[in-house]
């Protein structure tokens, strides 16, 4: 297994041109036959208190202050979307925010441009959960399926619970809208999808791995070729500070707090004993890297540094 990072790639043409240039690294991962990259679509721009807000600001500080943030009121994360070439196969995990979400996403079209790939290439698309920044850019902008070539995947579960007329009415307040967006879009993708369950292989060598707690039916990927693998962990492990050092402490964007960190320490167990890679959606870097122990908690270790 093999990580490279590639050159940032910048522009005016091919797509890039918006209120100035775009860029972003793309970093790529071999593993096998199988080729990952991830791919920017740009990133969100989110209040502190999103992430924040149920933590003891005396604790949460100096937390921060090791990773030089001098403050919480405002977060940038990056949005990675993993691309994987295998084959015939031309793979997408996530989608990205498509252009209603936020105006520093929605640029996986242009990404996808950048590296030789058209919408229509596109065979395979994996779902990890039904969060905005991750299932609405599923559409084009005529509401019309964007990958319109390609399978969707996604977990029963997350499927589910989405899916019911009445998750808009039982979903926390501040969600409402999301819930109203992933079913418009989930209407429309129904005669796309396959769903699939925990542990079942999904495509060769791409198995399931519940981690749920982020939203209800969240599922990240273990990719596998022989004894190399990667998780894909879509937002399992959902940035780069709080999440590695203090994996158990519960954070406000996840539905289900408690579940969610009793995920994300376990799965960065595993990562970090077995010293797999992972791929995180909204880490720095281009999110590939692996989970490092310090003792009190994990480090992200980025492979492109």
């Amino acid at each position: 297994m093999t990580v490279t990072r590639r050159r940032v790639l910048q522009g005016m043409g091919a797509g890039l041109a918006l209120a100035g240039s775009r860029s972003w690294a793309s970093t790529e991962l071999n593993l096998g036959s199988k080729r990952l990259q991830t791919l920017s679509d740009g990133h969100l721009s989110l209040p502190g208190e999103f992430i924040f807000g149920p933590m003891d600001k005396p604790d949460l500080i100096p937390v921060l202050a090791d990773f030089g943030m001098t403050s919480s009121d405002q977060l940038t994360p990056d949005i990675n979307v993993t691309l994987m070439q295998d084959g015939d196969k031309i793979v997408l995990f996530d989608v990205g925010s498509g252009p209603d979400f936020q105006s520093g996403a929605g640029q996986l079209v242009d990404a996808l441009d950048a590296v030789g790939v058209a919408p229509e290439d596109v065979t395979h698309v994996l779902f990890t959960h039904c969060h905005p920044d991750h299932l609405w850019g599923v559409l084009d902008d005529f509401d019309d399926p964007l990958f319109s070539e390609a399978q969707h995947l996604m977990g029963q579960g997350e499927w589910d619970y989405w899916f019911d007329p009445e998750t808009v009415h039982t979903i926390a307040s501040n969600r409402t809208s999301q819930a109203v967006g992933a079913r418009r879009r989930m209407e429309i993708i129904k005669e796309q999808i396959t769903l699939f369950g925990d542990g079942e292989e999904v495509l060769p060598g791409v198995a399931a791995r519940a981690s749920f707690g982020h939203s209800p039916g969240h599922m990240s990927f273990e990719v596998r070729d022989g004894n190399n693998s990667v998780m894909v962990l879509g937002d399992a492990v959902n940035n780069h500070h709080i999440s590695f050092a203090r994996p158990g402490w519960e954070t406000g964007a996840d539905q289900d707090r408690e579940t969610a960190a009793k995920t994300r320490m376990a799965l960065l167990d595993q990562i970090s004993h077995e010293k797999m890679k992972l791929i995180g959606y909204h880490l720095p870097e281009g999110g590939i890297g692996f989970a490092e122990n310090s003792g009190e908690g994990y480090r992200f270790v980025p492979a492109s540094g």
